[in-house]
């Protein structure tokens, strides 16, 4: 009869948690691309814009269309100013999800790493256990023979 293994509520909380920080993760990485999609977005617009401001200023333009574009691409550039922002702190909530990640991976790897020894300890008394008992049989019926 194989002992359970006597960490295995460490082994499965472990579990647990590698997975809740690779699903963070995950969640964490999509967050970040979104923000890089938004900022690719805005800077995008602003050239488009601003190659519309480009033309129409070359067509001749009142001082009020001229403020008025010029006020609308001063926002844009704080839009995009802050959306780097955004990215920059989704990055490094990324970066630090992943180093959470890896720590829960390599606690995990080091309990299943104790797992896996007692799964091998208990198969080799098992196959000790039963080759004794072969053993024990095949002594018997050559004493019976013998008798």
């Amino acid at each position: 009869m194989t002992k359970p293994f006597s960490l295995q509520a460490v082994l499965d909380l472990m579990q647990n948690r590698a997975d809740e920080a690779t699903q963070k993760l995950a969640r964490l990485i999509a967050a970040e691309q979104d923000a890089k999609a938004k900022l690719d977005l805005l800077s995008q617009y602003r050239e488009e814009y601003a190659r519309r401001f480009q033309t129409t200023a070359q067509q001749g333009m009142s001082p009020l269309q001229w403020k008025n574009f010029q006020d609308f691409l001063n926002r844009l550039d704080d839009a995009i100013s802050q959306q780097r922002l955004v990215v920059a702190h989704s990055s490094n909530n990324t970066a630090a999800g992943q180093s959470h990640w890896q720590e829960q991976r390599i606690r995990l790897k080091a309990i299943d790493t104790l797992s896996d020894r007692h799964r091998a300890v208990e198969l080799s008394l098992e196959l000790r256990r039963e080759q004794k008992l072969t053993d024990e049989i095949a002594a018997r019926k050559r004493r019976d023979e013998e008798s």
